[in-house]
């Protein structure tokens, strides 16, 4: 046995098949569920795999996931591990254009979709080259466009497939493929080896402690554990970072809960139902409203289960971290440091927060890099994040963005992350924030993150981010786009500054102020600069 995801589920699989490992809470609210053991979610993505094999999707073509949560997410993925087909995430917030581009970029031969996205299917289908094979979940409302190919209905794929294995072998190098749009750019596809992902993504098996040393000692540690842990993620599973999620928990041998969209009131409902322990999401933005639901309405709820929440994709603000905790005083709550391009690099340490930064301890694997020679920069210089060993083959069709990332050094491959970081004399790196983000006023640079911290520290501040602004004096100002809380009193420029004079140079001050009904940020809560630039620029605009 190699590593690879369908044969490490299947060797876990073997071990715990009356174990449950997947339960699905449909619409919140409406206490509509499935829960799969073990051995019901092997057969189901087995029927799916088979019948994917027998619609002419061959080893390594690119197989789309434009859905929703649900079961049909992972059983679709693993059913594309299972027949050596290369699962791709579909962003389902992508309308026509951007489809479009995916799918030709992505040169999707299949793709499984909610009914829901049927017109949009329908409209990128003509597009599309290679696309040749569809899967339905679900029947479509009203009167949408059909598709030109007719699509398959998902549950009749599924009675159609052998619940049977009878796969042929596969490799460690079967590639699973991650879609991430970035905060610049059209979205690019991220081509991973299997076994990097399993140990770059999903900590070897043991995210926490020690790797495995061979494939088969991933069953033999779930068959000599006990059961009783049980994980949620609850951003997408279209984002990387929930899927990955899902796979560890399987790694354990684990329970792996997901909704079908992120409703604060029923997530913490669900911890307390299924005595939740960990819960990933990302940023402020998923967990501040889980912190005034606990607060408020959903009071009394029983979290005592839980011992982590972590983010990834977005850093949660020290402030929002101290609500929560007041709340639940025994959890730990983890800001993790990765992305689609590294998987897990590391965890911030306990001096993380304004005055310090965002700090971490990371292991030999990482070094921060001059540009401009790729060799470690000296204590205190800031350089690029570098990550070297287990690490993507580059991006999927774009060979001139993957010579930029990409690079080797001492006979190793290594990954450039957007993120400018120092370090200091013990190793320990502390993150700037994303280069492409960072603000040049007057010579001097700021990073949004830090600014947004500050900000979130307001008592009326619901949440922030921050964009630099064309400025005839400094080149660029630094402005604060911000979403007050519910019933706070006016948010004014004066009132920000005075807040941030006690927490930020004064060159990092913000200069413009624009408040917004809603923060624009992505269905996982990843910031959407773009947005904020726009709206900061349009707004300085209109004031001249």
């Amino acid at each position: 046995m190699e590593y690879n995801l369908a044969d490490l589920f299947e060797s876990v699989v073997d071990v715990v098949p009356d174990r449950e490992a997947l339960v699905y809470i449909d619409h919140p609210g409406t206490g509509a569920e499935r829960r799969l053991t073990y051995a019901q979610l092997d057969a189901a993505a087995n029927r799916i795999a088979h019948h994917l094999i027998g619609s002419g999707i061959l080893p390594g073509d690119h197989v789309g996931l434009h859905l929703y949560n649900g079961i049909e997410y992972l059983q679709t993925a693993l059913a594309c591990v299972k027949a050596r087909a290369v699962p791709v995430n579909v962003n389902y917030r992508y309308v026509e254009e951007e489809l479009v581009y995916l799918y030709r970029d992505a040169d999707l031969t299949g793709l499984v979709f909610d009914a829901e996205f049927t017109g949009r299917v329908a409209a990128a289908l003509p597009h599309t080259e290679k696309l040749r094979h569809l899967v339905r979940v679900g029947v479509p409302a009203g009167d949408e466009r059909e598709p030109a190919i007719a699509p398959v209905a998902f549950t009749d794929a599924e009675a159609a497939g052998s619940p049977d294995r009878g796969f042929p072998p596969r490799s460690a190098d079967d590639q699973f493929i991650i879609y991430t749009g970035g905060t610049t750019g059209m979205p690019k596809g991220v081509m991973w080896r299997q076994e990097d992902l399993f140990f770059s993504g999903m900590g070897g098996g043991a995210p926490t402690g020690e790797p495995v040393k061979r494939p088969e000692e991933l069953a033999e540690r779930v068959a000599a554990g006990g059961e009783g842990l049980v994980f949620f993620p609850t951003p997408p599973l279209m984002h990387g970072t929930s899927t990955l999620t899902a796979f560890i928990g399987f790694n354990f041998g684990q329970k792996v809960v997901i909704h079908r969209k992120y409703v604060p009131d029923e997530v913490l409902r669900t911890i307390e139902k299924e005595k939740v322990s960990s819960v990933s999401l990302v940023g402020d933005a998923m967990l501040r409203p889980l912190a005034d639901a606990l607060a408020g309405p959903l009071a009394g709820t029983d979290c005592s289960s839980l011992f982590t929440i972590s983010s990834s994709g977005a850093i949660m603000s020290e402030t929002v971290r101290a609500q929560f905790q007041a709340l639940v005083p025994t959890v730990m709550i983890l800001n993790n440091f990765g992305s689609s391009e590294s998987g897990f690099n590391g965890t911030a340490t306990d001096d993380s927060g304004p005055a310090n930064g965002f700090r971490l301890r990371v292991n030999s694997h990482i070094a921060v890099v001059d540009l401009a020679t790729l060799e470690p920069v000296a204590v205190g210089e800031p350089g690029r994040i570098a990550l070297r060993g287990h690490v993507p083959l580059g991006y999927y069709n774009d060979p001139k963005k993957t010579a930029e990332t990409f690079f080797q050094r001492d006979g190793e491959r290594w990954v450039l992350l957007g993120d400018m970081a120092t370090v200091d004399e013990d190793g320990v790196v502390t993150v700037l924030g994303r280069g492409s983000q960072c603000i040049n006023t007057g010579g001097e640079k700021v990073y949004p993150e830090e600014v947004e911290e500050a900000l979130k520290a307001h008592p009326d501040v619901y949440d922030a981010l921050v964009a630099g602004v064309p400025d005839e004096k400094w080149g660029n100002h630094v402005a604060a786009v911000v979403q007050p809380r519910d019933g706070a009193d006016p948010l004014t420029l004066d009132d920000i500054q005075a807040h941030c004079r006690t927490r930020l140079a004064g060159y990092k001050i913000p200069r413009s102020l624009v408040v917004m009904d809603r923060i624009q940020r992505s269905p996982s809560g990843k910031a959407d600069y773009r947005w904020a630039r726009s709206v900061a620029t349009d707004a300085a605009e209109a004031g001249r």
